[in-house]
């Protein structure tokens, strides 16, 4: 494994945030196993909430789906790093504070989420919505 995946494993081990995937993993009842980078693909996650095809805490991502697609585990990937880089917890506030600002400025949640935007767009299935200043009258987006 990449010097950067073994550190971004150790990081999230010590802010706690894998081991908070880990437990809502657990609850949730996906089943866990190991992926590329350093990741735990937690499959068959049981709650409706959040509403996303797969989402990640620290190093685990989970999703309600038998499998993933090599895109979209890039994608989840970008995010375990961000969950480093955020030091693990102040990621949930900072990621619910740019969702909101994304939505306020083009009405939808993700495609301004500077976090959705840096883990990119396209690999996570999202649109790319013109905020609501640059379009034309009767667009939809």
């Amino acid at each position: 494994m990449d010097r950067r995946f073994r550190f971004r494993r150790v990081a999230n081990y010590v802010n706690l945030s894998t081991p908070l995937g880990l437990l809502i993993a657990v609850i949730g009842g996906a089943t866990r196993e190991p992926g590329p980078d350093g990741l735990v693909l937690a499959f068959g996650y049981r709650w409706r909430f959040p509403v996303a095809g797969a989402f990640t805490v620290g190093n685990v991502v989970l999703t309600r789906r038998n499998a993933l697609s090599e895109r979209l585990i890039l994608h989840e990937g970008r995010h375990a790093t961000q969950w480093a880089w955020c030091v693990g917890l102040p990621m949930l506030p900072l990621y619910l504070v740019s969702m909101l600002m994304s939505v306020m400025v083009c009405g939808h949640q993700a495609s301004y989420n500077v976090f959705e935007r840096l883990a990119g767009l396209d690999d996570g299935g999202y649109p790319r919505t013109a905020v609501w200043w640059r379009r034309r009258k009767g667009s939809a987006s």
